[in-house]
């Protein structure tokens, strides 16, 4: 599956999440208990106001509009590329497509931007995610050794993936195949 196959098609369509600009006054206690439950080493609160800052771009993924947070991505945007520096769904949520939804938005906003690639770094151990990476469309382009914390042992290497970003097709073009 690559990745403009992916775009979730969830089970009910009519209670289709919503990706929302970040709020940090209204969404950051949810986001930091979806971090604290999804990843053993989470971002902090610092992590995610240093990224406010710095101009990234952060979204929550809810249920409904101003409903239950199920998800939030943080990426960053640089020259003509865009790096993916957070991606997590609530446990309670996960399996059920949000991460590609998630990962779907992030690729058109790339494309609106006419970015060239995406970029991340993943867990080796995270097979899981590795997983959503490569059928999403992401190739392994190398490795960043140590770069991650260990509760037991030296610290996980990560895994550098890559995906390079196919251009928006415009409804002109769309209209002409017909």
């Amino acid at each position: 599956m690559n990745a403009l196959s992916s775009t979730a098609v969830l089970a009910q369509p009519d209670r289709m999440p919503t990706l929302v600009p970040f709020l940090p006054a209204v969404h950051l206690d949810a986001v930091l208990v979806t971090e604290a439950l999804a990843y053993e080493f989470p971002w902090t609160r610092g992590n995610f106001s240093d990224s406010v800052a710095a101009g990234y771009s952060l979204q929550v993924l809810q249920k409904i509009p101003g409903g239950e947070i199920i998800g939030h991505l943080v990426a960053m945007r640089s020259a003509s590329e865009m790096h993916l520096l957070n991606l997590a769904v609530h446990p309670a949520h996960q399996s059920q497509g949000h991460g590609r939804y998630m990962l779907a938005d992030l690729l058109a906003m790339a494309q609106q931007n006419r970015d060239e690639a995406l970029w991340l770094e993943v867990r080796r151990s995270n097979l899981r995610a590795c997983r959503l990476y490569q059928r999403f469309g992401f190739t392994e382009v190398g490795q960043r050794k140590a770069y991650y914390p260990a509760s037991n042992g030296p610290r996980e290497d990560a895994v550098v993936m890559r995906m390079a970003i196919p251009p928006r097709r415009s409804s002109r073009v769309l209209h002409a195949l017909d």
